[in-house]
């Protein structure tokens, strides 16, 4: 039986990851006018970068951006123009700007698993961004709560749950990406719907996770009501 659904923001609810991969194009192509990408392993540079300053800036677009300038000083060698620098502070605040599209059929998929269940909406990043974000997706009073946290993990779902007085076999975490929205949640003895979306950060890519019983994999919002209903009807391993 599940009490509680949780609904991941980015690239679940409405677009996100394709900013970024925008954003990153532009990066490699300003880059471009004074290193060899392939040479320099531009792409893999930065992502090393962003992953070493995620303990110091978090998720999101203002963490992106000053991974880039620092990845455009190191890689360039300081030659990197004062107007080009200018220009990746741009890209991060266009990330910042972005519109907030809804997946196809989201808002009626949450409605209908709201109508059966407690739902809560638990996303990671910036602050200030997802506050942007949520209040401009305009699904926010469907939600019995808004959970901004910094990371996405065991000791973060377990707080959640304390909090919310829900054990974590009556919960379901709803999201796009297995590292951050399902195997907590799993590890924890909750249950998942898998919803992949065509674009992933490499950050949020897990290799080794296998997706049980409990995880239920769908291609697209409007199967997500049934497997919600089948995750709540399923009966537990020991019956």
């Amino acid at each position: 039986m599940i009490d509680l659904v949780g609904f991941d923001g980015d690239d679940t609810l409405w677009r996100s990851q394709e900013f970024y991969d925008a954003a990153q194009r532009e990066f490699e192509a300003i880059l471009g006018r004074y290193v060899d990408l392939e040479g320099q392993g531009l792409h893999d540079a930065l992502l090393a970068t962003e992953k070493n300053n995620i303990a110091l800036f978090g998720y999101g677009a203002k963490g992106m951006a000053l991974s880039m300038i620092e990845s455009a000083i190191e890689l360039t060698d300081g030659r990197i123009e004062a107007k080009d620098i200018h220009r990746i502070v741009r890209l991060g605040k266009d990330v910042l700007a972005h519109p907030v599209d809804l997946l196809p059929g989201i808002r009626e998929a949450v409605t209908a698993v709201a109508s059966r269940h407690r739902v809560v909406l638990i996303t990671k990043g910036d602050l200030f961004h997802q506050e942007y974000k949520v209040a401009r997706s305009g699904l926010a009073d469907i939600f019995h709560r808004i959970e901004i946290v910094s990371e996405k993990d065991t000791a973060a779902y377990t707080r959640l749950f304390a909090e919310l007085a829900v054990t974590p076999d009556r919960f379901a975490m709803v999201g796009n990406s297995l590292k951050s929205d399902i195997a907590p949640v799993v590890a924890l003895g909750g249950s998942g719907v898998y919803m992949p979306y065509h674009s992933t950060w490499a950050h949020e890519l897990v290799a080794d996770f296998a997706m049980g019983e409990r995880v239920i994999e769908v291609a697209g919002a409007a199967e997500i009501p049934e497997a919600v209903a089948r995750l709540h009807d399923r009966r537990p391993q020991s019956a």
